[in-house]
């Protein structure tokens, strides 16, 4: 996925990622998994959708007024395949930065 380089799996804290059977699962089976009790709580400094795709996409997708929710929705998915690979890649890159970035400002925002 990333070019043979290791990763860390990281999820966010819906109810089911949470549920004892998934940690369980995700413990057995990935190896590099940030278990529910050593997460930090949701942070958008964290979340490479929010500190970077969600405004490329929300840039792309509103360029014209959308009149529903259908219409809405299209134009996200259909700018999501648009994004190149190596935008995506650069944002899950510079998340070891970010992630120390928080933990030197104990849990704070670093934007």
């Amino acid at each position: 996925m990333f070019s043979g380089k290791p990763f860390v799996f990281q999820q966010d804290d819906t109810p089911a990622h949470t549920y004892n059977a998934t940690q369980a699962w995700l413990r057995n089976n990935n190896p590099d998994f940030i278990q529910k009790k050593e997460s930090p709580p949701y942070s958008p400094d964290l979340n490479p959708m929010d500190y970077s795709i969600w405004s490329i996409l929300e840039t792309r997708a509103c360029l014209k007024s959308h009149t529903n929710v259908d219409s809405l929705k299209k134009s996200l998915c259909r700018e999501w395949e648009r994004i190149p690979q190596e935008i995506l890649r650069a944002a899950v890159e510079v998340f070891p930065k970010r992630l120390k970035a928080v933990i030197e400002r104990k849990g704070g925002d670093i934007e």
